[in-house]
């Protein structure tokens, strides 16, 4: 039940009470498993490009790019808590001595024996050594736990509340980079355009902003001069209004200890909010912690020019046929070619209730099938990652279609669902470029495209207690459900996120 108050709260965070309790109906009903037909493969469903074809693609974004809004768009709001999971279980632990004994501890090992290589090495050895200490001490005394302490919290360098863009990544001869600088340098070598000006938006926590806003005061005119370029560096907050109310097991409303209702952030797919109010013709996502040093960025640079090229040229032939379209002289060879291009180029698959439509009714579906938001997904060979993959999935109208879905999207009781699963082979690294306008140059409302019906519910932990928490569908899932979508093949080089601390130990993180 509702209080006076809670109508008020509604109000202030922008929830309208029609989505409140579709939230509430949510976490009673749940949401379906996607429906797998089949895994996209490079024999259906992903593109293999030929060396000639990555170099005419890179060449026609080099030409074209000149007149276009370019933009890099990194979420960046997520804190560095999960990177540091195991050296934090090893704190409350309270472990100060022998790691060999424990297996769940093998990663506190690597840490301290390779704690050198870190990029944060010295600033951490200089943080220790101001509380009266040595780090070299610490380790002699085998105090492994003081040295993650004075590392992750508040007494030292905080690392374990920060957001990852703010940790020092990387070390090169005389200076660190952050994520969110290399970020930048990656982002000035592919999206720069013919006025030497670089467009970056970065979402971010509202508690991070003064920490975000100091570091590029700090750095940008630097790079500015170095690279030759101007920075215009954006920064958004996830709207409150996707927040979603936490519940009990009983699904009901969980609250503060002020008597005021819990909301907790909808996830990475209330970023869909954030893309829809940035404009410009050519969009890249990725995600904040995939980055690699300087001696190996070129091939990250290059098929992000190769995935732009590709979204120009096929843009461009959509548009042609949009136009098209609008003449209502139109012949039925004209159409029968947009019928090929649509299946073979862009992977559409009419519903079979298509092939007894007149003449007009395929004029339509075809306007309205062409008339949405493009995206080029680069997937990488699969290695045992976890997380999303492509597939072919048929939704509850029978229209089968090319999506990013999820491991937790997926059946795994449904012997069939799991066995097409098995026989996934690639992964997405969330490495899109985007085109977010209509052929007649105006911006798409992206809200419009999102499969409201996929999401998913987890448990996560509070001050003290368990509670249902709902994610909203996620930003290359759900949210981008009904785009046109383009898989293609990238190498495994060009993914290298950082997902605990110990992958900064990995060649693509060590200069």
């Amino acid at each position: 039940m509702l209080k006076e108050q809670d109508f008020l709260q509604l109000e202030q965070k922008g929830i309208s009470r029609d989505l409140f309790e579709m939230q509430i109906r949510n976490f009673e009903n749940g949401f379906p498993f996607s429906n797998l037909q089949e895994p996209a493969t490079t024999q259906k469903g992903i593109l293999r490009l030929k060396k000639a074809e990555i170099d005419h693609f890179i060449h026609l974004y080099e030409v074209e790019k000149g007149n276009k809004n370019i933009l890099k768009f990194v979420p960046a709001s997520g804190v560095a808590s999960r990177m540091f999971k195991n050296l934090a279980d090893f704190v409350n632990n309270n472990e100060k001595s022998n790691v060999n004994n424990k297996d769940q501890f093998s990663e506190v090992k690597i840490f301290i024996e390779k704690i050198q290589k870190f990029a944060f090495y010295e600033a951490l050895k200089s943080t220790i050594k101001e509380k009266g200490t040595t780090i070299e001490e610490l380790i002699e005394n085998k105090d492994y736990r003081t040295i993650i302490i004075y590392l992750l919290t508040k007494y030292g360098l905080n690392y374990g509340n920060l957001p990852k863009a703010l940790l020092s990544f990387h070390s090169y001869k005389g200076f660190l980079r952050t994520a969110l600088e290399e970020q930048l340098i990656e982002g000035i070598e592919y999206a720069k355009n013919d006025s030497k000006n670089v467009f970056v938006h970065f979402t971010i926590s509202p508690e991070h902003k003064k920490a975000f806003t100091k570091k590029i005061r700090e750095i940008k005119k630097a790079y500015e001069t170095e690279f030759d370029v101007k920075l215009h560096i954006q920064l958004s907050e996830q709207k409150s209004s996707t927040d979603i109310v936490a519940v009990d097991d009983e699904n009901r409303v969980v609250r503060n200890r002020d008597g005021s209702m819990m909301f907790r952030p909808g996830g990475h797919g209330a970023l869909i909010e954030n893309l829809n109010e940035c404009n410009a013709d050519i969009i890249f996502i990725k995600n904040i912690d995939n980055v690699v040093v300087d001696s190996l960025k070129e091939i990250t640079c290059k098929y992000k020019k190769a995935l732009a090229g590709y979204l120009l040229d096929f843009q461009k032939k959509i548009f042609q046929h949009l136009t098209m379209l609008d003449n209502l002289e139109i012949s039925e060879s004209e159409l029968s070619n947009i019928e090929a291009f649509g299946r073979h180029s862009l992977s559409i698959i009419p519903e079979d209730s298509y092939y007894v439509f007149s003449f007009r009714e395929k004029i339509a579906f075809w306007q309205k099938w062409l008339n949405r938001p493009i995206r080029v997904c680069g997937m990488v060979k699969n290695q045992g990652e976890t997380g999303g993959g492509p597939f072919w999935v048929k939704n509850e109208k029978g229209e089968i279609s090319l999506q990013i879905v999820e491991s937790s999207q997926i059946d795994f009781t449904n012997n069939y669902q799991k066995e097409i699963a098995a026989r996934a082979s690639h992964f997405n690294p969330v490495d899109l470029v985007c085109g977010i306008k209509d052929y007649r140059g105006n911006k798409f409302d992206l809200r419009f495209f999102i499969d409201k019906s996929t999401g998913f519910i987890c448990f996560k932990p509070t001050e003290d207690k368990i509670v249902k928490a709902q994610e909203l569908p996620g930003l290359w899932n759900g949210a981008m459900a009904n785009w046109i979508s383009i898989f293609i093949e990238v190498p495994i080089e060009t993914f290298n996120p950082v997902k605990t601390v110990t992958d900064l130990l990995r060649k693509e993180h060590q200069q």
